[in-house]
């Protein structure tokens, strides 16, 4: 059948230079020539970059809902390889592994409980004394009071508005409300502390079979090292542990010279409370700790609890700058800075758990990447020890003198005037 259109007839004729002339645009619904086809590869890279987002989403979902339990994981670790150096000597004599490990667990376990117990009884006891004294001291300010403000005010008068505001009604009220909120919290610490203690516990049972388990897929130089960098972490994290039970002695021998002066009541406990709360409870344990002799030495006299109060913010200064850098570079072996710095890190990372392990992980690390630095003699140079060369550079005098020279017009004040030449 012929082309009826001028389009089809042009394409019939042919080219006056002898040519096929060029084949129209294919016409609209028709097929498309074999260039203008999907590649192949395309679907399967859309495929594939889907099930990666897909994949990256499912892990970041997966990673923010078991945060908590690594973290607990992470502190399991760092406390067994603290137990580690105990653990590893009972077994030594011949005791299994698990039973010392059951043995230091106890015993970790009974001091903290009875620390605790005998510094909760002594709590009760003052607060008692403070609710019982509470009306004398009471009437005390109240007569200060109207001494020199000349009012007329009555204890009574006090306690009935007390008894019929709305701000104690409303506060009775929500603490009613948060009962539940705070039991709920406090069973999740505890099962918190039950994670914690049975991850130690298994990590410090377990260690020789952990480490076989752990070097049985690596080659035998990776196993070596990954050996030498779990005792480099035993050894770092006992030094930290020394380094903190140090501070928690001279803290705890330093408060119980000023409870005593004070003739606070109840001073070696009290003291013993400081040292260990202070250094053992990052972020807010100076806080906790301060606050107990602060409350009792209030009991004995409000003067008392301002003293105590500016005595732990100026000893707090001390060991944040001079003595904890100083036992923290000779126990762990990093400098001040580092140790200061990465405590900082870890508590903007990880909170007070980052703050408790940033000085044994940062030191592991560093004495772990140590070993893979190629280290030279240094040259005798006084440079190297901050001096310079005797003769090398201008002294000051001379400098001044240059400088001197170097001012506008200097060299026409000693060349002399314009007159002034040499002949």
């Amino acid at each position: 059948m012929a082309p009826t259109d001028e389009t089809g007839q042009a394409a019939q004729q042919s080219s006056p230079f002898g040519g096929t002339p060029p084949a129209p645009p294919p016409a609209d619904g028709a097929a498309a020539g074999p260039n203008s086809r999907m590649p192949r590869w395309l679907p399967r890279a859309l495929v594939l970059a889907l099930t990666l987002v897909a994949v990256f989403q499912l892990g970041s979902w997966a990673f923010h809902q078991l945060t908590s339990l690594l973290i607990n994981i992470l502190i399991a670790f760092f406390l067994a390889l603290a137990i580690e150096p105990a653990v590893s000597w009972m077994a030594s004599r011949g005791i299994r592994r698990g039973l010392a490990t059951f043995v230091v667990f106890i015993g970790v376990i009974v001091v903290a409980a009875g620390f605790v117990t005998l510094l909760g009884s002594i709590l009760a006891d003052q607060i008692i004394k403070m609710i019982e004294g509470f009306p004398e001291y009471l009437d005390s300010v109240i007569n200060w009071i109207n001494t020199h403000f000349r009012t007329d005010l009555k204890r009574v008068d006090i306690q009935e508005g007390l008894l019929r505001s709305d701000w104690l009604r409303n506060y009775v009220q929500n603490s009613a409300t948060g009962v539940l909120d705070v039991s709920a919290q406090v069973i999740g610490g505890l099962f918190q502390l039950l994670t914690i203690a049975l991850f130690s516990f298994y990590f410090a049972a377990d260690g020789p079979r952990l480490r076989r388990a752990l070097c049985s897929v690596l080659p035998p130089a990776r196993q070596a090292e990954v050996l030498r960098a779990w005792e480099i972490a035993v050894n770092k994290t006992g030094g930290y542990i020394y380094s903190r039970g140090l501070m928690a002695l001279i803290s705890g021998a330093a408060h119980f010279v000023l409870l005593q002066l004070l003739d606070v009541p109840y001073a070696p406990v009290l003291a013993v409370w400081v040292g260990l709360v202070s250094q053992f409870i990052p972020t807010i344990g100076t806080y906790l700790a301060g606050a107990l002799p602060m409350l009792i030495a209030f009991t004995v006299d409000p003067w008392y609890a301002l003293w105590v109060l500016i005595f732990v913010v100026i000893y707090q200064q001390f060991e944040n700058y001079v003595l904890q850098p100083k036992l923290t570079s000779k126990t762990v072996d990093i400098h001040p800075a580092v140790a200061f710095g990465s405590v900082i890190a870890g508590t903007a990372l990880l909170g007070a758990v980052g703050a408790l392990i940033a000085i044994p992980a940062i030191a592991t690390l560093q004495a772990f990447l140590g070993a893979y630095v190629k280290r030279y003699d240094v040259t005798d140079d006084p440079r190297v020890h901050g001096h310079r060369r005797r003769g090398e550079g201008p002294g000051l005098i001379k400098r001044a003198r240059q400088l001197w020279a170097r001012r506008p017009g200097a060299e026409r004040s000693e060349g002399g005037g314009p007159g002034q030449g040499t002949s």
